[in-house]
């Protein structure tokens, strides 16, 4: 449904002599939470998860060593950039997902805004 902002924002466009912005239909949030994750790298987390809970300690366990993550995710992303490796990506989720519930830095805090420096588009 077009509403009055969008026939203005138009015809401004139009006045303008810029292009018109093709209207796209928004999905509902239904259809979003099922098209926006895959269960398949949901499944591989889990199963390295549980892995490293036997190794390492149960998530947000007490007395629980800490570890130095930041730099673990720096170098599997090096590393899945030069081999093309996929359980880095799930060493990297895994990884901030630990530092999330039981990171130590000194800063920590969520700003909870849109961040300005989207992904680049691929040429």
């Amino acid at each position: 449904m077009r509403t009055e902002r969008d026939f203005l924002d138009e015809l401004w466009r139009d006045l303008a002599s810029l292009p018109s912005i093709p209207s796209r239909r928004v999905p509902s949030l239904k259809s979003l939470r099922r098209s926006e994750w895959s269960v398949d790298f949901e499944q591989h987390m889990r199963n390295a998860l549980i892995v490293g809970a036997l190794r390492y300690g149960l998530l947000g366990e007490k007395g629980k060593p800490q570890y130095e993550r930041m730099p673990a995710i720096v170098k599997r992303a090096l590393e899945y950039q030069r081999t093309g490796d996929v359980s880095l990506l799930v060493d990297i989720a895994n990884f901030a997902l630990l530092e999330f519930v039981e990171g130590d830095h000194p800063l920590r805090h969520e700003s909870g805004t849109d961040r300005t420096d989207h992904v680049q588009l691929k040429r």
